[in-house]
């Protein structure tokens, strides 16, 4: 359409500015008011133009909404009627597979954690993990094994119910564009400022909110990209807390605090726990060592479990890991 506009105004300058040269025109105002026609016409088809491809993008666009909007969730909420969740965990037999890449995730891990106890699992990348976080919140129906939140099966729980007990706080930390408040918020809605502050000392993240110039009120970009990786992470569990859930699954979350912090935010989380299942998922065993049990995943199996006590005094995974870390502490701090 530009092309075309463009190439009937030179039209018109060259042919008017050849008659004007030999005279056949005597005022060159002519040409300019043929431009102005020109441009006048023209403009209104080159609209249309345009108007017609945007409503052909928004087409497709919409096309492909609506593909998602059909699809039906392979996780089915069986029970309707809320269901109370109080916290207790076991695990039998679970083997998991993902569907997509046909990896095995899983296989026949067992494990009981009852309300009010802390399980940490340690592993290397990959060894199943988060897989664990993914099963317990019902992402994903296992394959073989079952798990069971208070004796029953998870399948027969009510799915809202289940994930509303749940505080997971990811690695990742996903914060919105918008303040620091609401971002915390979005654990409770109705939350009242002195519960924003309590749980934000609970997870240090209160002293460097205050130290902005708009404190709670402060601003974050998309995906939190005005704050460093550790007040992201912090802020996620300040939101995970203020929802006050039965369930709290920490994916190691702390990876980005220096190991200073860290203790500071783990004896603060062991006070706001209390009472409370919770999973820490940690590369570090800095992080799982207060856990009433650990156990230690490689490929997907259950290869070590105990307390931190027991495990280092015996020959592992888990031993020479904190060794190895024990060894790195030192040489830091030197």
């Amino acid at each position: 359409m530009i092309l075309l506009i463009g190439i009937s105004n030179i039209l018109v300058i060259y042919f008017g500015g050849m008659r004007y040269i030999n005279g056949e025109i005597k005022n060159i105002g002519i040409i300019a008011e043929f431009i102005i026609y020109i441009n006048m016409l023209t403009w209104p088809v080159a609209v249309v133009g345009w108007v017609t491809s945007i409503v052909q993008q928004a087409e497709v666009s919409q096309g492909r909404i609506n593909e998602f909007l059909k699809e039906e969730p392979s996780i089915q909420d069986i029970q309707k009627e809320e269901t109370l969740i109080k916290g207790d965990i076991k695990f039998d037999n679970v083997t998991f597979t993902y569907e997509d890449t046909n990896i095995t995730a899983l296989k026949n891990v067992s494990f009981h954690i009852e309300k009010g106890e802390t399980l940490a699992i340690l592993g290397k990348t990959g060894s199943g993990k988060s897989t664990i976080a993914g099963l317990i919140a019902r992402l994903y129906d296992v394959d073989e094994g079952a798990i069971l939140i208070d004796h029953k099966p998870i399948q027969s729980l009510n799915l809202s119910s289940l994930r509303s007990s749940i505080g997971f706080v990811p690695q990742d930390a996903f914060l919105f564009s918008d303040t620091i408040k609401n971002n915390i918020k979005i654990g409770d809605e109705h939350a009242s400022d002195s519960k924003i502050i309590q749980v934000a000392k609970e997870a240090y993240i209160h002293q460097n909110i205050k130290e902005f110039n708009n404190k709670y009120d402060t601003l974050v970009g998309e995906r939190g990209v005005t704050l460093s990786g550790g007040q992201k992470q912090r802020i996620s569990i300040a939101r995970a807390l203020i929802s006050d859930p039965e369930i709290l699954i920490f994916d190691d979350c702390l990876s980005a605090v220096d190991t200073h912090t860290e203790e500071i935010i783990l004896n603060n989380l062991k006070a706001a726990s209390k009472g409370k299942t919770t999973i820490i998922i940690s590369h570090r065993t800095s992080s799982v060592k207060n856990a009433d049990k650990i156990i230690v995943l490689d490929k997907g199996k259950i290869i070590q479990t105990g307390t931190h006590k027991t495990l280092i005094s015996i020959d592992g995974y888990y031993k020479d890991i904190y060794n190895q870390q024990l060894e790195e502490k030192l040489i830091s701090n030197e």
